[in-house]
């Protein structure tokens, strides 16, 4: 499978901005699908995670500033993000993870940078 991470930029403190990340040579119903994100000098952290399920869970400092959402049919997941603050500029990266059927390494896409920055 290949994950390719898109709609990065700049914007300004307390502005939006909206993830996505295209899923391709398989089917994303058979996929968890993670985003996580990597600032300069700081460790990668995971931001958000939703399973095949729908089910989400998210980094406490995002927590109800950013939402993940899937469409299956589009083979695309994206990150909502709202009420952005500069602690929030890093290269986004999303994985994907395998959980039915067959057994293979997790796929990541190549990031896409956020800054936020008046």
């Amino acid at each position: 499978v290949q994950l390719q991470a898109s709609g990065g930029g700049l914007v300004q403190p307390g502005g939006s901005l909206r993830l996505s990340c295209r899923v391709s040579g398989s089917n994303l119903i058979f996929y968890a699908v993670s985003w996580y994100r990597q600032a300069p000098g700081k460790q990668r952290e995971l931001v958000a995670h939703i399973t095949n399920g729908e089910s989400t869970d998210y980094l406490d400092s995002v927590r109800g500033r950013f939402t993940i959402s899937r469409d299956n049919a589009k083979s695309l997941v994206y990150l909502q993000m709202t009420s952005l603050r500069p602690e929030d500029t890093a290269v986004y990266y999303c994985k994907a993870r395998r959980t039915t059927g067959a057994r293979e390494p997790d796929s990541w896409g190549q990031g896409t940078l956020v800054t936020v920055s008046s």
